[in-house]
């Protein structure tokens, strides 16, 4: 267990896989209870007092591994899906970036999660305007100077080319990945959907949904990559929340990719999540916004 979470400033995360020291999570409410399933895409409707009891049991998992878990409680009466706030907003090392959800019934989650993001000392680098669409879930840092985003229903081209144009000053170069079309505009499926980093070079992955140029640029850039199987897709086993390099967290039920892990070197901690996970289509990185990841 990391104890020492002291550290020269509250923020900066420009990393999938270096140690969580500081995340923002949200407690389910009822909100995401009184989801419509047919309206939100969920596969049933959340029951609160068990997702709250698994939430509860995610955030001793992160405490226990040595990050300092902080809350986002700004109420939001008409956004189901605010529970996950790795969405809203991404954290560099100067401060976040305030996205534009690509999720209609999202919009409005944006400015509530900055502002708790202000009160907690992480300074607002930009925001998106206009008709600049991204979601958090289309982010994936490759390395510390290299942001991977997935082009597809929740994140469009102009929403690119504010990232890039916010990141540029940072030294960030931004790589572009176009999604597939899989089950269609009202599913959620993110690049994070497709992959995950949990490791300098290593990468758990679904590759019959990856696009042929980024699995080669990851077999360029010497990933090892760990194939996730196809029922444990549907299971979100791609879905891998790192506390450390090689040290997982993932939704129960996936035993195979959980072995290929292992088998890998990897410690995995695992995780209940029926209701806040299975039913809204939302894993371990969905429902936790890294504010600072440090050695």
């Amino acid at each position: 267990m990391i104890t020492d979470t002291t550290f020269s400033r509250p923020y900066g995360s420009q990393s999938m896989f270096a140690p969580l020291r500081r995340v923002l999570v949200r407690r389910p409410d009822a909100a995401f209870a009184g989801a419509d399933p047919a309206t939100w895409h969920y596969a049933a409707a959340p029951d609160l007092a068990a997702a709250c009891r698994e939430h509860d049991a995610l955030v001793a998992i992160l405490r226990q591994a040595g990050a300092d878990v902080c809350y986002h409680e700004e109420p939001l009466p008409h956004h189901s899906d605010a529970i996950y706030v790795y969405d809203p907003a991404i954290v560099t090392d100067e401060g976040a970036v305030v996205l534009s959800m690509g999720k209609e019934l999202r919009r409005g989650e944006e400015e509530p999660l900055a502002r708790r993001l202000a009160s907690l000392g992480v300074p607002i680098l930009a925001r998106l305007t206009g008709a600049a669409r991204a979601e958090g879930g289309d982010l994936l840092w490759l390395d510390h100077d290299t942001l991977a985003v997935g082009l597809g229903f929740r994140t469009n081209a102009e929403g690119l080319r504010q990232i890039r144009d916010a990141l540029s000053p940072l030294g960030v170069a931004v790589v572009p990945v176009e999604l597939p079309y899989h089950t269609g505009p009202h599913a959620c499926l993110h690049l994070l959907s497709l992959i995950s980093i949990v490791d300098k070079r290593l990468a758990v992955v679904y590759p019959p949904l990856l696009s042929v140029p980024f699995y080669r640029l990851l077999q360029e850039r010497g990933f090892w990559l760990i194939e996730v199987p196809p029922a444990e897709f549907d299971t979100m086993a791609t879905n891998v929340l790192a506390l450390a390099p090689r040290h997982c967290l993932v939704l129960e039920g996936n035993p195979v990719t959980r072995g290929r892990l292992e088998a890998a070197g990897c410690r995995v901690w695992t995780y209940h999540g029926d209701e806040i996970s299975h039913k809204a289509e939302g894993g371990p990185t969905c429902l936790t916004r890294p504010i600072l990841r440090a050695a």
